[in-house]
């Protein structure tokens, strides 16, 4: 597994921990993008302030940007940063899409499918003609497509935000990777199903994927009270991220179990019951989504999310210690790589003593 950190970048001090993060070993930062800053532009500015760590949007929001612009910011970032931007996309929701961008929330899976194509031919040279479900370039009486005024770029590998079994057949299909969220390793089989299904329709394996996983990672000698708080802290997403039967992680959450907690917390959030919201939240979906605890806890995590196949955590971190915790995760995680490698090797056949 690979150790990459999520940092909003509004500040020197935060330039500062991206660049010792890259010296602490972390192999990739990855910049969000909800309703306050963008992605792209501190990861431009990143750009010319380290040198080795790919610099990741985690997520731009496809449908904010038309998909020609998006390429041409990714483009941007791509030559600045010497061919190190891995671009993290989702769909998002109604809420932020209609509410705040003023754009209609419409065909989610194919919006995704389109952005990607036409990012793709712009990004390596080609004319841009594409005729899909929802974008239409050129239309009809516009003459010819146009081509990128300058060069192509290096490939741009894509990673999509996915929780729908829809949209995880499209990540197998198309995508160079997975960012996940609501994931209890001890379910993986409900995501990675249908990414490998959506694999198989390309004829590829999953094992192509960078398979990437947020979680906050804290080091305690009180699980019990940091997995608490983290539940707790579910009860926004559950409650407020989205209408009824439009809620992805509420539906995420189901498929692994919880059907009948989400239920029950959604149901008293909405009827302002917020602190009855938290509580009912399962302390189950707070531990098990995250690292949480003394190392010896932390490590036994990292096995179970090595073992069901993620290749990147995405670490989200804060305090002032956020570095050592950090420094502290880089070596476990080696450690954790390193008993694979063990295996591996005891399992080799050795060659007869001479």
């Amino acid at each position: 597994m690979q150790v990459g950190v999520s940092a909003v970048v509004s500040s020197a001090d935060d330039v500062e921990f991206v660049r010792d993060c890259e010296r602490l070993g972390a192999t990739s930062v990855w910049v969000p993008e909800a309703w306050g800053y963008d992605a792209l532009t501190p990861l431009a500015h990143l750009a010319a302030a380290t040198s080795t760590i790919r610099l990741a949007t985690g997520i731009v929001q496809v449908g904010a940007r038309s998909p020609a612009m998006l390429a041409m910011q990714a483009m941007s970032v791509q030559q600045l940063s010497g061919g190190r931007l891995v671009l993290g996309l989702g769909s998002s929701g109604p809420r932020i899409m209609e509410a705040w961008h003023g754009v209609p929330f419409r065909k989610p899976v194919a919006t995704m499918r389109e952005t990607i194509e036409i990012v793709r031919r712009i990004a390596r040279g080609d004319r841009l003609e594409h005729h899909g479900e929802v974008y239409d370039l050129p239309p009809e009486g516009s003459g010819r497509g146009i081509r990128s005024l300058v060069p192509p770029v290096d490939e741009i590998p894509m990673v999509i935000a996915a929780l729908g079994p829809r949209n995880l057949e499209l990540t197998g299909e198309i995508a160079d990777g997975w960012l996940g969220n609501a994931f209890l390793p001890e379910h993986a089989e409900v995501f990675l199903d249908p990414i490998r299904a959506g694999c198989e329709r390309a004829g590829r394996t999953i094992d192509e994927l960078d398979l990437v996983m947020p979680v906050a990672v804290e080091f305690t000698d009180d699980a019990e009270e940091a997995g608490r708080r983290h539940a707790d802290g579910y009860a926004f997403t559950i409650g407020a991220m989205g209408a009824p039967g439009k809620n992805f992680y509420n539906r995420a959450f189901s498929a692994q179990g919880f059907g009948d907690d989400v239920a029950a917390v959604y149901e008293l959030w909405q009827a302002g019951k917020r602190d009855e919201a938290a509580a009912r939240v399962p302390f189950d979906i707070g531990f098990k989504t995250n690292l949480l605890g003394p190392p010896e806890v932390i490590r036994e995590r990292l096995r179970r999310y090595r073992d069901a196949g993620i290749t990147t955590l995405q670490a989200k971190v804060s305090g002032p210690d956020r570095l050592d915790t950090v420094a502290h995760l880089v070596d476990l995680v080696r450690e954790a790589d390193s008993e694979v490698a063990s295996e591996v090797d005891s399992d080799a056949p050795r060659a007869p003593a001479t």
